[in-house]
């Protein structure tokens, strides 16, 4: 009877502790839109493709070369704002203004 009592408590505290670790990994996701100078070419493109998703802790990311911005969905254990501006610094995409992504409309 022990045993099944222990078991049960072990169960218990497993699920408990793995839905908190699930609740605190959706906290850390954060999406912000970067509003740029870029004009538009191919060229710059190319770079923000092949150099933004290997920065650490980014998820994922998304460009609009109309609207000038490059949408980026990152883990702010890993990275943040600052270091993803200086990320698009170093390859010569000068940042305007950082928002939070506006949630879709559903």
């Amino acid at each position: 009877m022990k045993k099944i009592i222990i078991l049960c408590l072990m169960a218990v505290i497993g699920f408990g502790v793995a839905e908190a670790s699930a609740q605190k990994k959706d906290v850390a996701i954060k999406t912000t839109v970067f509003v740029t100078d870029m004009d538009g070419c191919p060229t710059c493109a190319k770079k923000i493709e092949n150099t933004i998703p290997m920065q650490k802790g980014v998820k994922d990311m998304s460009m609009d070369l109309e609207k000038k911005t490059i949408t980026i969905t990152y883990d702010q254990t890993k990275t943040s704002d600052a270091t993803l501006t200086k990320a698009l610094q170093r390859i010569k995409i000068n940042v305007k203004s950082t928002a939070p992504a506006t949630p879709a409309k559903k």
